[in-house]
């Protein structure tokens, strides 16, 4: 699909000379990024874990919320954890339960099937964990619009701690205690925290009440490899708080203690680690997030969990096998579901919504919704069926809140909630379908009216590329770890000319050739994956402007700075 070029406005000369010390360029990408204070760059620049790492007690309801668990823990009380099946959730889940362990209390967890209860807490899940004598529960991602629920376990006799980073409903459940940067009440002053990060700030609040040192210093720290995971999983903004949490986060992680977490990295390819290829949020998002998200999505999130609980290297591997094949499904799947859309629905790209609904399972509707959404730059929505259930998932754009509009169709379902840009709900029956099909199709052709859903490519600035050298790249290498709200940088290259043409590859899907500005006798090596058609339209010493990220490129001890081409015009 064709993509619109956008170019963010360059720095102002006020602040240029505010900050003369700083690189143009490197100036650019931290103005882009809403860092234009000293404070913000010298947080983003240098994260410190003692500085930056916010107080958990700024949360209204912590001190409540811990207390609770420490009586709980004396009194030997049944405490359960309701997790989330997604990869955010079962880190959010471990996360607790290792803290729980720590104390030696009675615990025990629990994660709902993704198609036969759906997200968050459920009646039936509840009379359960009643029937298990649960005296408290903590939710971990999940637990903000589950009033009716946590009503029904307060009359019962059950507390319930909800520590959840989703949007605040109309109403707020009557629990023990809510931790939620998303509930205005709660004025924790950063907004964006994944649920494990959530999980992780109350195990902050139960680890400084610690009077007994259970917890040996520096405990918490090693628990921020699922803190990481968790947080790029769920495409949280990589900026702030989260930022400092994943940058140390990623230092555990390839030190991570977690034998299950190892091999599982090993099977993917990405571990032994060597000093010159770390695990990365590059890694987490493609590599590590899709095969632990996989068991909920296949089968049972519980398989995931106890892959990251377990200290048996023997079962681990087991377990990490079956991810793999669960992996491998999961793909097929997603893609055949695409396939059956495509065919079913014809002009997707004219489409202000696409909405689809088929026998599907809704453990990769998600992914499917998000293909889509990407693929045509516009939302998508994917009904499938769990038993007698018709459950959605959709992702969008920024031009349509997708939470926003499912809260005005919020009486044709029985579960609903999300984010701005993705969402997922329950129809409270076959009759609501027609009617959920007409409101949605209508606020959106209502909202993107006249609206160009182009995909865009956000540009920060243009380089050009007599100053690129090594010193440039170490700067832009201290913007790591990218992610949403930072990410890897897209330069404008102008009036680059051609050397050295050929395609590489397996097919020669690939295109690979030299680029240049016709004043320099230095080139640099450019590829573009999947861009090998075109070299019938190209040759030898055309002129092009082109997108490219400025990568590193390591083979045999050697490196060198190569360019990867995203898009590119032709003069």
């Amino acid at each position: 699909m064709k993509k619109r070029w956008v170019l963010q406005e360059p720095v102002s000369l006020e602040l240029k000379k505010q900050f003369g010390e700083i690189q143009p360029l490197i100036l650019q990408l931290l103005i882009n990024r809403g860092l234009n204070t000293q404070a913000k760059i010298d947080e983003f620049l240098h994260p410190d874990y003692g500085q930056d790492i916010l107080d958990p007690f700024l949360f209204p309801d912590m001190a409540k919320a811990v207390e609770r668990i420490y009586q709980a823990v004396a009194k030997r009380e049944k405490i359960y954890i309701y997790g989330d099946y997604d990869a955010d959730g079962v880190t959010s889940t471990v996360l607790l339960a290792n803290v729980l362990e720590m104390l030696g209390a009675r615990y025990d967890i629990y994660i709902p099937h993704r198609e036969k209860e759906g997200y968050a807490m459920n009646i039936k899940a509840l009379k359960y964990l009643m029937r298990k004598k649960a005296k408290l529960i903590i939710t971990v991602d999940c637990g903000i619009s589950n009033k009716k629920e946590i009503a029904l376990a307060a009359k019962k006799g059950i507390d319930v701690i909800v520590t959840d980073h989703h949007q605040e409903p109309l109403e707020l459940p009557k629990a023990l205690a809510i931790i939620n940067p998303k509930v205005k009440a709660c004025n924790y002053p950063y907004y964006e925290l994944a649920g494990v990060g959530v999980a992780f700030k109350l195990a902050q609040g139960i680890i400084s009440r610690d009077k007994k040192n259970v917890f040996p210093p520096g405990y918490e720290k090693w628990l921020l490899d699922l803190v990481a995971i968790g947080t790029v999983t769920d495409v949280m903004p990589l900026l702030g708080e989260n930022r400092t949490l994943l940058k140390f986060g990623l230092i555990v992680l390839n030190k991570t203690k977690r034998i299950g977490l190892k091999i599982l990295a090993e099977k993917a390819g990405v571990w032994p680690i060597t000093e010159e290829e770390l695990i990365n949020s590059e890694n987490i998002g493609f590599v590590l997030g899709p095969r632990l998200n996989a068991a909920g999505r296949m089968d049972h999130a519980n398989v995931s969990y106890e892959l990251l609980i377990t200290n048996n290297a023997k079962e681990a591997e087991k377990i990490a096998s079956s991810l793999e094949k669960s992996n491998q499904k999961r793909q097929s799947a997603t893609e055949k579901i695409i396939d059956d859309i495509k065919s079913q629905i014809k002009d997707l790209d004219k489409k202000s919504i696409i909405l689809a609904m088929g026998k599907w399972s809704v453990g990769v509707i998600g992914l499917a919704s998000g293909k889509l959404k990407d693929q045509y730059n516009r939302p998508a929505i994917v009904i499938g069926k769990a038993g007698v259930k018709l459950i959605g998932s959709g992702r969008s754009v920024p031009e349509f809140n997708l939470v926003n509009a499912l809260e005005k169709c919020a009486d044709l379902f029985t579960v609903y909630g999300g984010h701005a840009v993705a969402a997922g709900f329950t129809l409270k029956n076959k009759k609501s379908l027609a009617e959920f099909e007409k409101r949605i199709t209508e606020m959106a052709d209502e909202q993107l009216k006249g609206k160009d859903l182009l995909p865009q490519l956000e540009i920060e600035t243009e380089l050009d590329l007599a100053d690129l050298n090594w010193e440039l790249f170490d700067q832009i290498e201290k913007f790591e770890p990218f992610g949403k709200e930072n990410p890897k940088p897209l330069f404008l290259v102008k009036n680059s000319v051609i050397e050295n043409m050929r395609t590489v590859g397996n097919g020669n899907k690939h295109l690979k050739f030299y680029l240049k500005h016709e004043n320099m006798t230095k080139s640099f090596e450019a590829i573009g994956f999947g861009m090998g058609e075109h070299i019938e339209n190209i040759k030898m010493g055309d002129k092009m402007d082109i997108v490219c990220e400025v990568n590193l490129n390591q083979f045999n001890g050697n490196r060198k700075l190569e360019l990867k081409i995203v898009d590119f015009s032709k003069k």
